[in-house]
């Protein structure tokens, strides 16, 4: 028969590792107060767990009047805390030890210089019973430090009395806050013994309800009397109980780091000024989407981007400057020179250097000519940014939400100047010489050759007959001479390759302009995924890991 093994949650540690990297995560997109309360849980932690783990530190807690000295004496066998009528009794903490051997230090830590030595209860061995101030002391200095002892002892011992049971300081300052640490919590209703025994059932009862209202399921509630000891053997054996099994200490770290991870997750769902509430208020955690709404707008970015960077002007450059090129090479001899004198348009914006005379990681020395975006189009930038941060920010809790936001802005100054660049070390492929141009310029150089060659017969032929000589016999083609020929056909076919030759320039400008304009649709895109999306990713990957490690915090 297999035995079966009760699967344990999370380690304190592994609980404690999460619980600080969701405080660094949350750094500086949460209120400082709760990231500086986790941080605070965790280096409370690391101290507890080098002092002595073989005491249990409970506190006797409780309002004026309840009894709490009286009761501390009553556990202890001896008069050791002053009890009378004026009212606060009790100014500073102090401590019983039982069996106190190594737990100095431990004091030390908890700032508590009175001590003393039980004599009596070897059952208790290893407890450090701690008599506090009222928490509703007049004074401020005693409510202060039952605040400070309240967050650092290993177990609560809470003190009422049938007067002040049901006050509202206590259940909304303490007992309430502190739901999460019942673990650790015993609630005392002392001086029965002034109430008839049907009165004390009834007190009881709406004690317990009370507690219930307040998270507190399932803590224990003991009826006693410090006065005629009635109800103390039970709490003694209860303390006994907890001392003996020495994990007070750790279930009351669990407790603090589950609280941690609590407000962690409500400051996470605070809304921002300009959203309205929404239900994950209440603690719950949203998780982290994939951003694929801000994906869908990768598109609109690209185009804004794109005209802002003067795509379309670039795109119609390299069309014109191909065109421009292939006259330059291909075009009738006799008149191509002429388009020298007119500038490349590429050239004058400063851009479509191919790839071998510019690495693409060769940075631009200053900016290109392409001209500046306008209001318009700046405004249609500042739009497509901020829809980014919308779709990505749709689902998240306020306070990410705003983060997110931002992030998608954080980089929105330097877009301009990357957009720019991107655009000038595009390799657009426009400078690069078809093939067809160089056989048609050496077809145009053998049709201007041969019409060079008929315009010089014919002016052989006119020297002869100015000079009166015999003319020598003219072969003809049909009824034309061949030097006409010659001339006529030599200049006719220039021309008409020259025209042919610009329309295929004409089409190969279209399709190099098509290319050129996703070479820089895909360089803008990248800049876009670099400045905008890239930023978003991460806030949203970081608030993914945020949750992730309130969740392990939890337990």
């Amino acid at each position: 028969m297999k035995l079966l093994r009760r699967k344990e949650g999370p380690s304190l540690d592994s609980r404690l590792a999460a619980l600080l990297e969701a405080a660094e995560l949350g750094d500086g997109r949460l209120s400082g107060e709760a990231v500086a309360a986790a941080r605070g849980v965790a280096e409370r932690a690391g101290v507890r767990r080098s002092l002595s783990v073989d005491h249990t530190v409970a506190a006797l807690a409780g309002a004026t009047g309840s009894g709490k000295s009286s009761l501390f004496n009553a556990l202890t066998g001896e008069e050791l805390s002053a009890v009378g009528v004026t009212r606060p009794t009790t100014a500073t903490a102090q401590a019983a030890l039982w069996d106190g051997e190594g737990a100095g230090p431990l004091l030390d830590w908890l700032d508590i210089p009175r001590r003393h030595s039980a004599s009596t209860g070897d059952d208790l061995s290893g407890l450090v019973l701690l008599d506090l101030p009222d928490h509703d002391s007049i004074r401020l200095a005693h409510r202060l430090e039952v605040d400070r002892l309240v967050e650092l002892v290993d177990m609560l011992v809470w003190v009422l009395d049938p007067q002040k049971y049901a006050d509202a300081a206590l259940h909304e300052r303490y007992l309430r806050p502190l739901a999460a640490h019942r673990g650790v919590m015993v609630v005392v209703l002392n001086q029965i013994d002034r109430l008839p025994e049907p009165a004390v059932a009834r007190c009881l009862s709406d004690l317990r309800r009370l507690l219930d209202d307040d998270g507190q399921t399932g803590v224990p509630v003991i009826g006693v009397s410090a006065r005629t000891g009635a109800g103390l053997a039970e709490l003694r054996s209860l303390l006994a109980d907890r001392v003996s099994e020495r994990r007070s200490w750790s279930a009351r770290l669990a407790a603090d780091v589950t609280t941690a991870a609590d407000h962690l997750a409500l400051a996470s769902a605070a809304a921002a000024q300009d959203r309205k509430t929404t239900p994950e208020a209440d603690g719950e955690l949203v998780r982290a989407g994939d951003g694929r709404h801000a994906r869908e707008l990768d598109r609109p970015l690209t185009a804004a981007l794109s005209r802002a960077a003067g795509v379309p002007v670039v795109v119609e450059a390299v069309s014109k400057g191909h065109r421009h090129r292939a006259v330059v090479a291909t075009g009738w001899p006799v008149t191509r020179w002429i388009r020298r004198f007119r500038p490349d348009p590429l050239r004058r914006l400063r851009i479509g250097v191919s790839a071998p005379a510019r690495s693409p990681d060769r940075e631009l020395v200053g900016r290109t000519s392409v001209p500046a975006a306008s209001a318009v189009q700046r405004a249609q930038v500042e739009t497509a940014i901020r829809d980014v941060g919308e779709a990505a920010a749709a689902d998240l809790p306020g306070a990410w939400a705003a983060a997110v936001r931002q992030a998608a802005r954080s980089r929105s100054a330097e877009l301009a100047d990357a957009v720019d660049r991107a655009v000038g070390r595009t390799s657009l492929g426009a400078t690069r010489r078809p093939r067809w141009w160089r056989a048609v310029n050496v077809l145009q150089w053998l049709v201007f050759a041969v019409m060079v060659a008929g315009a010089g017969w014919l002016g052989a032929l006119f020297g002869m007959d100015y000079l009166r000589l015999p003319e020598p016999p003219l072969p003809t083609a049909g009824e034309v001479p061949w030097p006409t020929t010659l001339l006529g056909g030599g200049a006719l076919a220039g021309v008409v390759i020259a025209l042919l030759s610009r329309l295929a320039a004409w089409l190969g400008g279209r399709r190099r302009a098509r290319k050129a304009a996703r070479a820089l649709r895909e360089a803008i895109g990248q800049v876009g995924q670099e400045y905008v999306l890239d930023p978003v990713d991460e806030e949203l990957s970081r608030y993914g890991r945020f949750t992730e490690a309130v969740e392990a915090a939890r337990g």
